[in-house]
């Protein structure tokens, strides 16, 4: 498995790029979102990878961040989303903000998405709202980190999900929920709103 690429940008496009490392160019296909993060060509750069195997071609996909890279894969655990799709909907924003948004069941965000319709855009809300909340209320997280009331397991989703301590206190102040999915999602439409 190739993990990570790191070295010089030979080749810079728009929804791939060739990275030299020693002496060996690799193509991984990016988002929109991690090309912005890509340097010009010459410059050096680190990317998170995922390698796909099939009998007709062995591709390279390269992410900015792990989460790009994590949230790529839950992706591609929904049916009918391949790693095409996949990137498309990546292009659309930041894994915080499309965490964000499949938290608060947000269907248009992903109806946006050429190649997605209705149908589609539920199903990734359904299939990964549950995934997304369990990794937002800190099930990967040591037993001292998280907290026991839901107010507590929202507040540890809420920093997973990368917003400061006092960012996830101010969205949950006027958060109504008996859950801790129930709060993230109320704290989530808030940010939203804001």
């Amino acid at each position: 498995m190739i993990a990570l690429l790191r070295g010089e940008v030979a080749v810079r496009r728009g929804d791939h790029v060739v990275i030299l490392c020693g002496g060996v160019g690799y193509r991984a296909s990016v988002s929109a979102e991690t090309l912005r993060h890509v340097p010009a060509v010459g410059g050096k750069v680190s990317l998170h990878t995922h390698l796909i195997v099939r009998d007709d071609a062995i591709s390279i996909y390269g992410f900015h961040s792990e989460q790009e890279r994590d949230l790529f894969l839950m992706l591609l655990a929904v049916q009918a989303v391949g790693p095409k799709m996949a990137m498309a909907v990546l292009s659309g924003g930041g894994p915080r903000e499309l965490m964000a948004a499949i938290a608060a069941g947000d269907s248009a965000r992903f109806q946006a998405v050429p190649g997605i319709g209705r149908r589609t855009a539920e199903r990734i809300i359904v299939e990964l709202r549950e995934k997304v909340s369990l990794e937002a209320t800190g099930a990967g997280l040591p037993a001292h980190a998280a907290s026991d009331t839901p107010l507590g397991l929202a507040r540890e989703g809420l920093l997973e999900l990368g917003y400061s301590a006092a960012e996830a206190e101010r969205l949950l102040s006027g958060a109504r929920g008996e859950t801790a999915e129930e709060l993230i999602a109320e704290a989530l439409r808030a940010a939203r709103a804001t």
